[in-house]
């Protein structure tokens, strides 16, 4: 593979040349354009093209493969697909897990709409999302995974794209969810000038969201095993909690709109006799109101953030919830970079405690990977424009601390106002899934939004199946059916402030 370099001479004197007050649109890329981007050409030593012909699913478009290494130490696979009708926009992808990205899978919809689009590995090949010991190993590539490689893809980007098409770029986004919306986010904090506008989903932003997995799965295990759930036991406090707080918003749907108001208590579901399928022990009901609260450590900050009612069926995904105490995933990765935390001391999921998870929060890998900075300000005096969402029957991220990361961010920036938009989708899992109206167009709301300079209250979601259309409300709003027709049209919801 070849490193890509700079924008080529040609190419900057085309488009300073250009007499035309506007571009027009499509701007075309060919297969002799594709394989023109040789190392000679792009002034690099590895770098492989390859040019698509069209699909029923794909547009054709050329196919850039090449290592980036900024440093010694550092090699950074991307991958750029350019399509042959280019709407004049970059897209860059994020990862998920303790990976990147270079599927064409995640390019697919910004491919089909025109967008070229930027992927990276993230500085390591593995698409394991819990394998994450190389970071322990190479040093360079903790650095290149926690933030140097979605910056680098998209400087590097930018320039295979603007020499390609032999004009400038016209506009960046940035598009991630879990891993991913970590990036964006960091991109925003720490590469301001990076993107114009930036969607973040279900941030997995600081390593809480690993804390947080150790500590369930702690509570879970509590007195032997005795606080473990079966998957009917989490079906029935599911069923409970949306008995008492589904019909809140105004329909019973299976859905909770605003899940932090609802107060069903666990405790009325404990067994008066022996355990029954229709009932928890009281070691089941403490378990479950601790997951509920959350832990919060010593320094305040939630050790444990806490979890949603509504949506405990789909905890197992991300939750070691049956008592064994056995986590597959490591408490999603935390356990392999143990060796960062604490050296030779023998440290457990078991034994994890608070002064382990200071020493997690406070170390030099925490000030490198987590992006948790709410002073946006240099992005926001760009003109950039961040959407963010998040599932409220996430299992992994908490709402709760996506939330806090936004009140703090339109506390420290007067601009967020304007500039930032926040939807918490009811009933969605992490990223997608779950009961809820999943199936939203962010990348074409956030278009939107850049073209005509006016921020989306509500967006529009639903079911690929078609069986069912919700509003998503702009936080702090909260949706409510005020209608008497059909739920499934928009038009009959307000979007209400949160009790």
């Amino acid at each position: 593979m070849k490193k890509i370099a700079a924008v080529s001479l040609t190419a900057l004197a085309l488009a300073a040349c250009s007499q035309e007050p506007e571009v027009e649109l499509p701007i075309i890329g060919t297969a002799e354009g594709c394989a023109a981007l040789t190392a000679e050409a792009l002034g690099a030593t590895e770098a492989s093209t390859n040019w698509v012909e069209a699909s029923e699913a794909l547009p054709a478009y050329c196919e850039v493969t090449a290592t980036l290494s900024p440093v010694e130490g550092s090699n950074i696979g991307v991958v750029y697909r350019l399509p042959a009708e280019w709407n004049g926009k970059l897209l860059g992808l994020g990862g998920g897990g303790w990976a990147g990205n270079v599927t064409i899978q995640s390019a697919s919809d910004g491919l089909s709409k025109g967008y070229a689009t930027l992927q990276t590995n993230g500085g390591n090949d593995g698409t394991d999302v819990w394998a994450n010991s190389w970071m322990v190993e190479r040093p360079e590539s903790a650095i290149d995974f926690s933030h140097r490689a979605i910056h680098e893809m998209t400087v590097r980007g930018k320039s295979v794209a603007d020499s390609y098409y032999g004009q400038e770029h016209q506009l960046a986004y940035f598009q991630g969810c879990s891993t991913g919306g970590r990036m964006a986010l960091m991109e925003a904090q720490r590469y301001p000038d990076d993107y114009d506008a930036i969607i973040a989903g279900a941030p997995v932003y600081t390593l809480q969201v690993q804390t947080s997995s150790v500590f369930k799965t702690q509570t879970f295990a509590a007195g032997n095993g005795a606080g473990g759930f079966t998957m009917e036991d989490l079906q029935l406090v599911q069923g409970a909690a949306l008995a008492q707080c589904d019909a809140n918003d105004g329909v019973e749907d299976g859905i909770i709109n605003n899940p932090a108001s609802c107060t069903f208590d666990p405790a009325s579901l404990q067994c008066e006799a022996g355990k029954t399928a229709s009932c928890l022990t009281a070691p089941q009901v403490t378990a479950m109101q601790t997951v509920y609260d959350g832990i919060r450590a010593s320094d305040g900050s939630f050790a444990m953030a806490p979890m949603q009612r509504g949506g405990e069926a789909g905890w197992s995904f991300f939750t070691v919830a049956d008592g064994s105490g056995v986590d597959a995933t490591g408490g999603n990765g935390l356990v392999n970079l143990f060796p960062l935390f604490f050296g030779d001391e023998e440290v457990t999921i078991a034994s994890f405690d608070d002064a382990n998870y200071i020493a997690v929060r406070t170390s030099e890998f925490a000030d490198m990977y987590e992006a948790k900075d709410p002073d946006l300000s240099a992005f926001f005096a760009n003109g950039g424009k961040l959407l963010m969402y998040h599932g409220e029957n996430d299992p992994a991220p908490s709402t709760l601390v996506t939330a806090e990361y936004v009140d703090a961010v339109m506390a420290q920036n007067e601009a967020a106002a304007d500039q930032l938009r926040y939807f918490p989708i009811p009933g969605m899992g992490h990223c997608g899934g779950g009961p809820g109206a999943d199936s939203v167009d962010y990348l074409a709301a956030l278009d939107d939004w850049v073209n005509t300079d006016e921020a989306p209250e509500r967006l529009i979601g639903g079911k690929m199946d078609g069986s069912l259309t919700r509003p998503h409300c702009a936080w702090p709003n909260v949706a409510r059916f005020e209608g008497e027709g059909d739920p499934n049209d928009p038009e009959g919801w307000s979007c209400v402030p949160r009790s």
